[in-house]
């Protein structure tokens, strides 16, 4: 009894050094960049507030969204930390931001992977000709995207997650080049992140700003490309002002990331922290 005890102690505590030890030196995380515009960035609970006549955000964080010790995200100053609503806090600065897709899906997929780095880099209000390389926000993109393997000392990009095209809704020149430039910048991300076939979860449109809202919808269904899939928001619900997702709606949103992402061939691998338990198991077995 007494060795058996001793057994587990010692089991316990070296899955807690390892756990320690991941969380202050965050190393192999899989990475998911999420890039796009506000409803990326997450505008769920965000309203106005007439009385002081500002925007502001209700700070409720649905059960979904809630923090995990396992998912980090990198800050505006390329450092990990533990990941918490609104993501795009420090990133989308101009804005007021809420609960987005990016927490629901890092908490459905984090026991896959063991440790999640979100990689926020998601700009309300912007169009796919800012996106596209060369200009700032596209820059930017890549060089979060590979200051997220340096922090990390290592790191695996699993996927892009992209939600983007209100914007581009607006003009007709914007919706009839839509495909042409979307199909530019996911070849162009995947080259200078030096990943050809890197998973891209892109979001169809819920709704636009304008009223080329179908044209652009149906660029984004019909990109062509391999690895490129694409999940339908068309249906969920959305806040008063009529153009961002609710809270639910992005949870919702979230899950049916993961799905299509776990679709994906190769996509995720087991947990690795059943294969420690396991191999920490075996070798104080033999050792006892």
């Amino acid at each position: 009894m007494n060795k058996m005890i001793f057994f587990l102690f010692i089991m316990m505590f070296s899955l807690s050094s390892l756990q320690i030890q991941s969380q202050t030196i965050p190393r192999n995380i899989s990475i998911f960049i999420l890039a796009g515009q506000s409803n990326m960035a997450g505008r769920g609970g965000v309203y106005n507030d007439t009385a002081k006549n500002i925007t502001v955000w209700d700070g409720v964080i649905p059960r979904e969204c809630r923090s995990n010790p396992s998912i980090l995200r990198l800050t505006a100053k390329l450092e990990w930390e533990e990941a918490n609503e609104p993501l795009h806090a420090d990133i989308d600065v101009n804005k007021t931001n809420g609960v987005g897709p990016g927490m629901p899906f890092a908490n459905r997929v984090v026991n896959r992977f063991g440790y999640v780095g979100l990689v926020p880099c998601s700009i309300g209000g912007t169009k796919l000709s800012q996106w596209q390389k060369g200009e700032f926000l596209y820059e930017e993109t890549v060089r979060r995207a590979k200051a997220a393997k340096v922090a990390s000392g290592g790191g695996s990009y699993q996927a892009v997650l992209w939600y983007q095209g209100e914007s581009d809704t607006v003009d007709m020149v914007d919706a009839s080049v839509y495909k042409k430039r979307l199909v530019q910048f996911f070849s162009d991300l995947r080259n200078d992140l030096q990943h050809p076939n890197l998973p891209i979860i892109q979001v169809a449109l819920a709704t636009g700003a304008g009223p080329y809202l179908d044209a652009v919808r149906k660029a984004q269904l019909e990109t062509g490309l391999e690895n490129v899939h694409c999940v339908d928001a068309k249906g969920l619900p959305l806040e008063p002002d009529g153009l961002h997702l609710t809270t639910s709606s992005q949870v919702r949103l979230g899950q049916m990331m993961v799905d299509a992402f776990l679709a994906v061939p190769n996509s995720a691998k087991p947990l690795s922290g059943i294969s420690i338990l396991v191999l920490v198991s075996l070798f104080l077995f033999i050792v006892l």
